[in-house]
Formats: C-alpha cells, structure tokens, sequence
C-alpha cells in the first residue's frame, strides 16, 4: 500500500494524500482546517482492508502525520513557537524528505540486524574465562584471632532486657473514691454518678465505678438505671425506698 495515494474524504479536503501534503507545503491550504484526526481513521480503516499488515506503510504515515502534527502545533499555538524560525515551503520540503530519509536508513539497518541474526542465530559465545585457564586464588586478609574471640563474647551475652513499664496502665487507688462517695452520700442522699466523673479520664471513671460496685456490694448504697446506657443514679440505702417516689421529671427525661 502507497501512502501517499490514500483518498481522504475531509471537511476541508477531498483527494489523494500526497495532494494534501503538497498543498499545505505550497501554503495553499491552511493546515489549521484539516482534521488530522480523520486522516489516521482512513488510514486505519485502509490498513483493515488489506490481509497483513504492511509494516512499511505504516511506518512513512507514521513520519508523515508526525511532521503534519508539528506543523499544525506551530500554527495553533505562535507564541509558544516565536522562538523556533519560520519554514519556508522549501524548508519544510527539505525537512520532511530529510525524515523520510532518516526512517529508510533506520529500516535499511533493521533489515541488516535481522539478516544478520537469522544467520548468526545459532552461534553462541563463551562469557566466562576458558576451562584450562589457570583460577585466581584471592589471598585473605590478616587475620587476628583474639578479636574474632571478642566478637563471639559480645554476641553470647544476653541483650538487655526491654523495659515495659511505660506501657502499664496505673489505674488510681479504689479506696480514694470510696472515701468520696462515702462522704458526698452523707451530705447529699442521691447524686448522679455520669455527672460526678464527668471531668475525669477514662481510668479514673473506671476506678470510679468500681469503687460505687465495691460500696454496693457492702450495702452502703443503692444503684438505679432507668435503661441501657442511661444514667447511673446512686443513693443510700435508707432513702431507696423513699427516693422510688421523689422521681422528678427531669430525672425520667435524661434516664430517657
């Protein structure tokens, strides 16, 4: 298949590829309205057509539509381009035969290497040293044995052993909060337990609470929660029976 004679059917241009190439290069067709887009859907679209695949025609499209796409770069964007000069038609004619030129020698040397290696294919080469070569015998370094003795010691030594202590929890003493509570039942009948460890952390609530389950165990107090995650109210023993009738309705809304 001949590139150059692949028919194009585009907005701007109707006709031959090598006609295209020769009009834009004879700046007679702003190379801004072409649809380079639609010459390699033709070119694809030809290349289908045919049973197998023509490397060689696919490579001259590819140098062409390349130098086409530098070229319509150029022009879509001068400010970027200020910088390059200005081609002539014949300078741009030069320029891409001298592409085309520059693929054939790379395809000449590609057929040269695989000539060479369906002939040559078969040989192989000795990497290493020959078998009768004599070896090379790397002398060791001086050694001292007492420092050898050393090292050895120093590795059957037991390693030092790994101190968690920073990684205990130190939970605060139980008997501090008994004391308090014991102390807060005595000049209040009832508290809410939520609202009184409220400001602690999270061990001090828990030695808290152990500390309420402690006393109501001994019987010193009395534990009431209207539901599951509600609040925890606490009371003396004497007063349970009587605080059964003192609920008042803000304590059912936050039990609630």
């Amino acid at each position: 298949m001949i590139v150059r004679e692949l028919e194009l059917d585009l907005d701007a241009f109707e006709g031959p590829f090598d006609l295209l190439l020769a009009l834009v290069l004879k700046e007679e067709l702003d190379l801004r309205d072409v649809d380079l887009a639609g010459i390699v859907t033709a070119f694809l679209e030809r290349l289908a057509e045919r049973d197998d695949l023509d490397l060689e025609a696919c490579g001259e499209f590819l140098v062409l539509i390349a130098a086409l796409l530098e070229l319509k770069a150029r022009a879509l964007f001068p400010e970027e381009a200020a910088g390059l000069a200005e081609l002539e038609p014949e300078e741009a004619a030069e320029e891409l035969a001298r592409r085309l030129a520059e693929y054939r020698r790379a395809k000449e040397a590609a057929e040269w290497l695989r000539e060479r290696l369906a002939a040559e294919g078969d040989r192989y080469f000795r990497l290493g040293p020959a078998p009768l070569a004599p070896k090379v015998e790397t002398p060791l370094a001086p050694q001292e044995p007492e420092s050898l003795a050393r090292v050895l010691r120093l590795l059957a030594q037991d390693p030092p052993e790994v101190s968690l202590s920073h990684m205990a929890l130190r939970f605060p003493p139980v008997s501090q909060f008994l004391e308090r509570f014991r102390a807060l039942l005595q000049r209040r009948s009832r508290f809410d337990f939520d609202a009184e460890v409220g400001d602690m952390t999270r061990l001090e609530q828990a030695s808290a609470f152990l500390a309420v389950l402690e006393l109501r165990r001994a019987g010193e107090l009395a534990i009431e929660q209207a539901a599951p995650f509600a609040p925890i109210r606490v009371s003396r023993v004497a007063q349970e029976n009587n605080d059964q009738q003192e609920r008042t309705a803000a304590w059912t809304v936050r039990s609630a």
